[in-house]
């Protein structure tokens, strides 16, 4: 029993420390120049082949992890995606995709092998069962903690549009063209909302690489997936074509954008009473029926006891 418990808990620890470690390690590095001539591989300009094969043909424990995972079927699929989804939750280096396959089996594996230790002394089924439940547990969890880091990275966007919008607006009514008014747009958000400022120096250095403004800002909305920016680049593409004013629109934008904030904390705030409403009937309201009822109740069954003594 003592085996057991010692070794469940390093277990529990090892896949902690891996679940903390791994965002530590995935620290988003931006490097506009390598992606942009990591795109012109992948069209075909230099070399020919994809970019996510260019990477794993290089040196290195990672890029070898990653060669060896390929050659498994189905599993450059599953790498493709999760590449996809580390570069919507911000973590966009060459070595994010081996870090986050490597601690992801290791989690798997950790958890088949302690759910075989577990199991030892039963018969066949329900060793079997118990390691099918932990494998698909094992293999959920990373992805779970993957799309909850994507959803918190787009949510951090969303809540930082508006303001630096605004922003944008007031520096380029300065006279600044947009690319150092978006240099200087993420410099002064640096330390307010580094994901967005990060998001907008992507954008200023792919385009001093030599890529094209649209190409850059369509990059940028499927780099995060939001709506907002969506529109946002549109508008930047269709003044900077028409030559309209785009300091005047980006103000009435960043009004439409703090309009719709508003929105979405009213209705969370009106989501907060029904979402409470299982915690009170579960665990509030019980105990207020005890602390209420129990000592009435205690009174007459003791005035009940004395009664009858009495008779």
């Amino acid at each position: 029993m003592l085996q057991a418990l010692l070794f469940f808990l390093l277990s529990g620890a090892t896949i902690i420390a891996l679940v903390w470690v791994t965002p530590r390690m995935l620290e988003p590095q931006e490097d506009p120049l390598g992606d942009r001539l990591t795109e012109l591989q992948s069209a075909g300009i230099v070399g020919g082949a994809s970019a996510s094969r260019q990477r794993r043909r290089g040196g290195g424990f990672l890029n070898s992890y990653l060669n060896m995972l390929s050659s498994i079927p189905g599993a450059d699929d599953w790498l493709k995606g999760c590449e996809k989804k580390l570069r919507m939750a911000g973590y966009r280096s060459e070595k994010a995709v081996g870090i986050y396959a490597m601690v992801s089996n290791s989690i798997l594996v950790v958890a088949v092998i302690g759910m075989l230790f577990l199991q030892r002394n039963n018969d066949f089924s329900g060793m079997l069962a118990g390691v099918v439940a932990a494998g698909i547990m094992g293999f959920m969890m990373p992805n779970f903690v993957l799309s909850k880091m994507s959803k918190g990275y787009k949510k951090r966007l969303q809540e930082a549009l508006p303001d630096t919008v605004d922003l944008l607006g007031i520096v380029l009514g300065t006279g600044l063209a947009l690319d150092q008014a978006m240099l200087r747009v993420s410099e002064e958000m640096q330390y307010i909302y580094p994901e967005l400022a990060n998001e907008f120096y992507t954008v200023v250095m792919q385009v001093r690489a030599g890529q094209d403004r649209a190409k850059s800002f369509n990059s940028l909305v499927k780099r995060t997936g939001l709506e907002d920016i969506k529109s946002l680049s549109a508008m930047i593409i269709q003044s900077e074509r028409f030559g309209t004013s785009l300091s005047m629109a980006l103000k009435v934008y960043a009004d439409a954008l703090r309009t719709r904030r508003k929105l979405r904390a009213e209705e969370a705030v009106g989501k907060a009473g029904i979402k409470m409403l299982f915690p009170i009937v579960i665990f509030i309201l019980p105990c207020l029926f005890v602390i209420t009822l129990v000592p009435g109740m205690l009174s007459v069954l003791h005035d009940m006891k004395m009664l009858g003594g009495g008779r």
